[in-house]
């Protein structure tokens, strides 16, 4: 049963379980921002003959875009808790530390640059092609055409795949508490499963649950807000 008042004494560890779980998927959305993105834009420029990097050529593209579309089917066919203890060694490497929020974050980050990735590649699948096929017809650069057509068409479908991400960011941050990695997971397990506290697990699965609807209602009425069709 719930313990109100038992709840009430764990509040300064919810709250710094929070403040971790906010952490380490705040990290890994910035860096898969910061690199996904761009290789959902390489993936589909080089899966397109119509929009192909001239100085390539088809063969290159299409070699390029085997090479990085395995890499990243590769990394998302694995399950994250396999790849979590796979990246130990590489987060003990890049931060001397194997515990806590920043070294979950390497695994985190890992697994979301791909994820994101597809789901950039996807929204710009979704761009009409007589835009593009305009824009070339009207001389423009690939830049620009990345940076005036693609992007600013992309952008609802781009904030969709960014709320998505975050979503299975949280997910996979709880499952980081197996291996002590900090954040709602890690106190779940140490309390509401090792001790058998149902409040404290009661409150866990409420305050996922709020993270994720938070993020969904912000994430869809943004992209509404964005979406030029």
């Amino acid at each position: 049963m719930f313990d109100f008042e038992h709840f009430v004494s764990m509040l300064p560890d919810i709250w710094t379980a929070f403040g971790q779980t906010l952490l380490m998927v705040g990290i890994s959305v910035i860096v898969a921002m910061i690199i996904g993105l761009p290789l959902g834009l390489l993936l589909f420029i080089t899966s397109r003959e119509l929009f192909a990097v001239r100085s390539f050529g088809k063969k290159m593209n299409r070699l390029v875009n085997n090479v990085f579309g395995f890499i990243a089917n590769f990394i998302r066919s694995i399950p994250y808790i396999i790849l979590l203890v796979a990246l130990i060694p590489l987060t003990k490497v890049l931060l001397t530390d194997t515990t806590g929020p920043l070294a979950v974050s390497v695994s985190l980050s890992v697994a979301a640059i791909p994820f994101f990735a597809r789901l950039v590649e996807t929204s710009l699948k979704e761009v009409s092609k007589g835009v593009i096929e305009a824009a070339i017809a009207a001389g423009a650069s690939p830049w620009l055409i990345i940076k005036e057509v693609l992007l600013p068409e992309a952008k609802s479908g781009i904030i969709q795949g960014i709320t998505m991400t975050i979503i299975s960011l949280i997910a996979y941050s709880a499952m980081a508490g197996t291996i002590g990695g900090g954040g709602v997971g890690d106190l779940a397990i140490r309390f509401g499963y090792y001790r058998y506290d149902n409040t404290i697990m009661i409150a866990t699965i409420v305050i996922l649950i709020i993270i994720v609807q938070v993020v969904q209602i912000a994430g869809d009425t943004i992209a509404k807000a964005v979406n030029k069709k």
